[in-house]
């Protein structure tokens, strides 16, 4: 099997065509690895680097965390790219959920020009968030005691404190346009799914990082020798593996519901009628619900936190205790915003009527279901109750580096890798990737990643 996938890559480099877009989304994607290590001036990037370093094993995760992970580390550099693609995303995000509740964006998304529009607003969405949340990011820095704990010294070199915010915030807003347009180039004369790539470089950018706490946790300072626990290790490999074949297979399943068409007469001619499917994604919503979940959790324990401490609390201290990651409360709410987020998503972005009237339109419809409003019922319901498998898992995986970081000590860095956001990014960018590489090899007769091709013109 090893073989067959090696031979498989040395395909992919003679094919000119696929070899070339290879090298050039290789390329793209050191740039953005470069925009992550280049700080901005007036920045004291090194002490900040440093201090997490140190206190890596102590934070754990959280937002900070989490934003660290998805710039691959440029939040804590002070670099550049500290803002990384994530405007980007949010602003399409809220393009995506408004087109579902704004009639006007509706139909602009359902005209023939409308896409690059609603395209369109996304950028220029993005400039405002990268503006506003530059800003607060500038303020983070100025006052990095207040933001990250212990922290001693002073990260902003400059004296004048409002040159400083007005150049922060031009750089990251600079910074982020920039990786967003490599996506794009990516997309277009890369191997595709360029924005995915740019979030998953950051996220990969982490491995030897926790390759080296891996070791540190088993070998503690670096000798090995009596120390090293076989049985564990072998456990965690195995452990990894099973997480990442049950997001793979989750990631591909699909409901198939029959569709049969009916003959149509197209002028003189009459079209036969034929069967064919309708996938039904069993994770539709992917890895949004997660994300939700993690960012709308923080606020309220850093304002309870904040409150309890300025207006000598108690009640309010104890409450955000019980909010912080890996409690019973912030489990509880945590598992339980997952499933309100999974069917959230699937309720605005999964459109039955709109699928039945089209299937009506064009002359199909499923076996034993009348076309039209019973068939919009039966999508929802199947619909509501895959979402549901698709929600539990997702509430798995998001719960396993919780437990293993804050039960079972084992490091955050390590943890990130055995579920959660970075896992499900990880493996769905991965197989996205390999099936457009697939479609190359398969058109010039070669065999691909995940299914075997058809070897034409082979004697």
């Amino acid at each position: 099997m090893l073989k067959s996938i090696f031979n498989t890559f040395a395909n992919c480099f003679k094919i000119p065509e696929l070899k070339s877009r290879i090298i050039f989304t290789l390329i793209v994607l050191g740039i953005c690895r470069v925009a992550a290590m280049i700080p901005i001036p007036g920045l004291d990037g090194r002490a900040l680097q440093q201090y997490f370093e140190e206190n890596a094993s102590k934070e754990g995760g959280g937002l900070l965390g989490m934003y660290s992970m998805f710039t691959g580390g440029a939040l804590e550099r002070c670099a550049i790219g500290a803002l990384g693609i994530m405007p980007y995303i949010s602003a399409t995000i809220i393009i995506q959920l408004l087109t579902a509740v704004i009639p006007r964006l509706s139909k602009l998304a359902r005209e023939e020009g409308g896409r690059p529009k609603l395209i369109q607003y996304g950028r220029y969405l993005t400039v405002l968030l990268c503006l506003g949340q530059g800003f607060f990011m500038a303020l983070g820095w100025e006052n990095a005691a207040s933001i990250f704990p212990n922290f001693r010294g002073d990260l902003v070199l400059y004296e004048n404190i409002w040159a400083y915010r007005i150049q922060t915030v031009l750089i990251l807003t600079t910074g982020t346009l920039l990786l967003m347009w490599l996506g794009e180039q990516i997309t277009e004369r890369g191997i595709g799914n360029g924005i995915s790539l740019v979030i998953s470089i950051g996220i990969v950018a982490r491995v030897p990082q926790a390759i080296q706490a891996l070791f540190d946790m088993f070998a503690p300072g670096g000798d090995i020798e009596g120390q090293f626990n076989f049985f564990h290790a072998i456990a965690m490999v195995a452990l990894l593996l099973l997480v990442v074949a049950g997001v793979i297979a989750v990631t591909q399943a699909q409901r198939k519901v029959a569709v049969q068409y009916a003959q149509r007469a197209m002028g003189r001619k009459v079209v036969a009628g034929g069967t064919s499917f309708m996938p039904l994604r069993v994770n539709y919503a992917g890895v949004m619900p997660i994300i939700f979940a993690q960012a709308i959790l923080m606020f309220p324990q850093k304002l309870l936190e904040y409150a309890g401490q300025s207006l000598s609390l108690p009640f309010l201290t104890r409450l955000s205790v019980a909010l912080q990651e890996g409690a019973f409360l912030y489990m509880f709410l945590y598992a339980a915003m997952i499933l309100f987020f999974s069917y959230f998503w699937v309720a605005t972005q999964f459109n039955e009527l709109q699928i039945a009237d089209d299937l009506k339109k064009y002359g199909g419809y499923i076996p034993g279901v009348r076309p039209g409003q019973a068939t919009s019922n039966y999508l929802h319901n199947a619909m509501s109750r895959i979402t549901l498998a698709g929600a539990v898992f997702l509430t798995v995986i998001a719960v396993i580096p919780i437990l293993m970081y804050r039960f079972m000590d084992v490091p955050y860095a390590v943890s990130t890798f055995f579920g959660g956001t970075s896992m499900l990014i990880l493996v769905g960018v991965m197989l996205d990737t390999m099936r457009q590489m697939e479609s190359h090899l398969l058109m010039r007769h070669y065999d691909g990643f995940l299914k075997k091709g058809r070897l034409k013109g082979r004697f």
